[in-house]
């Protein structure tokens, strides 16, 4: 785990490139540091599955979805805060990854503010675990 006290670590897994910019550009702008992934594999053969303070995870993703990405961390142990971002919001889905421990569940396109409140809930979150 990653030292709290040090700026926290906001890791983002979305096989679209253009999010990932996006939301690097706006998250480094505010000094968070940040790193990108292009797929949950990406993400879990880093070492950052191991250090991230937060995930922002595409829920819909070729292979393997954010939903068995938050399953896969969750067998290993890990409860990094997720805010799971998606373009197809199901009411289902979103209540099921709400259940298991999800931070937040924004639809794309979503606005700076609303992302920025959710990061900030998980990294209380994960000060205060």
């Amino acid at each position: 785990m990653s030292d709290l006290s040090s700026t926290p670590t906001i890791s983002i897994v979305d096989d679209d490139e253009s999010v990932r910019v996006a939301i690097v550009s706006l998250l480094s702008s505010l000094g968070w540091t940040v790193d990108a992934f292009g797929s949950a594999e990406e993400f879990l053969n880093s070492p950052r599955a191991n250090d991230s303070s937060c995930l922002v995870v595409d829920v819909q993703m070729p292979r393997m979805s954010g939903v068995e990405l938050q399953r896969v961390l969750k067998a290993r142990g890990q409860s990094v805060p997720m805010i799971f971002v998606t373009a197809f919001p199901e009411e289902g889905v979103r209540d099921r990854l709400l259940k298991a421990g999800a931070v937040g569940f924004l639809s794309k396109p979503f606005d700076d503010q609303s992302l920025i409140k959710c990061i900030d809930r998980a990294l209380s979150r994960a000060k205060n675990a």
